[in-house]
């Protein structure tokens, strides 16, 4: 992987644990938690997508070979514990998911692709890096994962991370590739949020 993309993705990797960690974070305050028990959400949700990406494709462990990931998971966490509750209402939780998936969705197949990764795959690993960090979430909260609802969520990590890899062969700038692949997926998730969009259900006859 070139230097300077590699630079680049680390610094989109700390974005994308931020906004990770701030959804773990809210979750646990929603909950009425400690603030270990906020902390730990926060971390388990920042870094939970990015170290299963890690592990599958060969790479060292991102957040144990950067000292700022922890911190930032901390520093998310403490913020959300000193401010009022009004300013973490539900839409937020929301919104924060959804730009988080659609950022670490290009994150993910972004760095698949520079490990070498052939484009299916490393797409792959971009919906595993969008989506296991808040699966692990739901369930430490107790509550049903996403995986288990029909809206459309996996569906727009995929968009992003189909995109990206996408713009990678058709050897587009990555700026504007990945910029363009994230709104996509946060677009695509904000109109499951707005208008409460999903996938039907199987509904087979016996």
């Amino acid at each position: 992987m070139a230097p300077h993309i590699a630079s680049v993705i680390a610094a989109l990797d700390l974005a994308g644990v931020a906004l990770f960690a701030l959804t773990g974070a809210l979750l646990a305050a929603r909950l009425r938690q400690t603030f270990v028990t906020m902390v730990f959400f926060a971390l388990v949700t920042g870094v939970g997508g990015g170290t299963v990406r890690d592990l599958l494709i060969g790479a060292p462990v991102f957040w144990v070979h950067d000292k700022w990931v922890a911190a930032v998971c901390l520093g998310v966490a403490t913020i959300t514990w000193l401010t009022p509750s009004r300013w973490w209402e539900k839409p937020v939780l929301e919104w924060a998911d959804a730009l988080g998936i659609s950022a670490y969705a290009v994150l993910g197949t972004a760095k698949a692709l520079g490990y070498g990764i052939s484009p299916v795959p490393a797409v792959l690993m971009g919906v595993i890096t969008g989506c296991v960090g808040g699966i692990i979430r739901d369930v430490l909260a107790g509550r049903p994962s996403i995986l288990m609802r029909p809206e459309l969520y996996v569906t727009a990590t995929a968009l992003s991370a189909t995109l990206c890899a996408v713009g990678n062969a058709l050897a587009l700038p990555k700026a504007l590739a990945w910029t363009v692949a994230a709104a996509a997926g946060f677009a695509l998730r904000g109109a499951a949020i707005r208008w409460k969009l999903g996938l039907p259900a199987y509904g087979g006859k016996e």
